[in-house]
């Protein structure tokens, strides 16, 4: 017998004792202004935070916004901002991965940790949320009321997942970064070079 089938052997014939499941019935955290936790803990990884009244706002600060305003091209998900590129008329998401600025919807946020939970229910295809030079997400607020969009951990977060049907989902944060040990940290490493969260009242 080899030294593999000996190793798994002992393996198969270890008996672990079965545990119970950890009580997700906890004291989570708590946060009295959850859209400033979260503004601040984007912040704190790189992103930004904006209220806006109505798609002329959101229009009006994403022209402020150098990388969104110098775009060649753009992809707008948001209903009555349009972008130079329509996703509708592209059918390989390869051709995609020349987009400059992308502007899509998040679902709510996350105060503890700075994450928006987005989905593709409503974009035809999902790489647009990650292939872009930049990106913004849009969270819609149509009772006006922006702290409903934001819960204060992700154990609030995962109570408020929906899913009746079968789609995509992640939580995003940003924009992307990675460090050495040198602690030399490169923002878009891997991802977005810039991310905007915008709360549309």
């Amino acid at each position: 017998m080899s030294s593999k089938d000996q190793i798994l052997k002992s393996i198969r014939n270890k008996i672990v004792p079965a545990a119970d499941l950890p009580s997700i019935d906890q004291d989570w955290i708590q946060y009295e202004d959850p859209l400033a936790q979260f503004s601040e803990v984007l912040g704190m990884v790189g992103g930004a935070v904006e209220v806006v009244n109505g798609p002329e706002e959101l229009a009006q600060k994403l022209a402020e916004i150098p990388a969104y305003s110098q775009a060649k091209k753009t992809v707008s998900c948001i209903a009555g901002l349009a972008g130079s590129v329509n996703l509708n008329d592209i059918e390989d998401p390869h051709d995609l991965e020349d987009i400059d600025y992308a502007v899509v919807p998040g679902e709510f946020a996350v105060a503890e940790n700075g994450a928006v939970f987005v989905t593709d229910a409503k974009i035809r295809h999902r790489v647009i949320m990650f292939i872009p030079q930049h990106i913004a997400l849009v969270i819609a607020c149509p009772d006006g009321n922006v702290n409903d969009a934001v819960v204060s951990n992700m154990a609030q977060a995962y109570e408020r997942l929906v899913w009746d049907s079968n789609h995509f989902g992640c939580f995003i944060s940003g924009p992307s970064k990675t460090a050495d040990i040198e602690q030399s940290l490169v923002i878009g490493a891997h991802g977005a070079r810039s991310l905007h969260v915008f709360f549309l009242k």
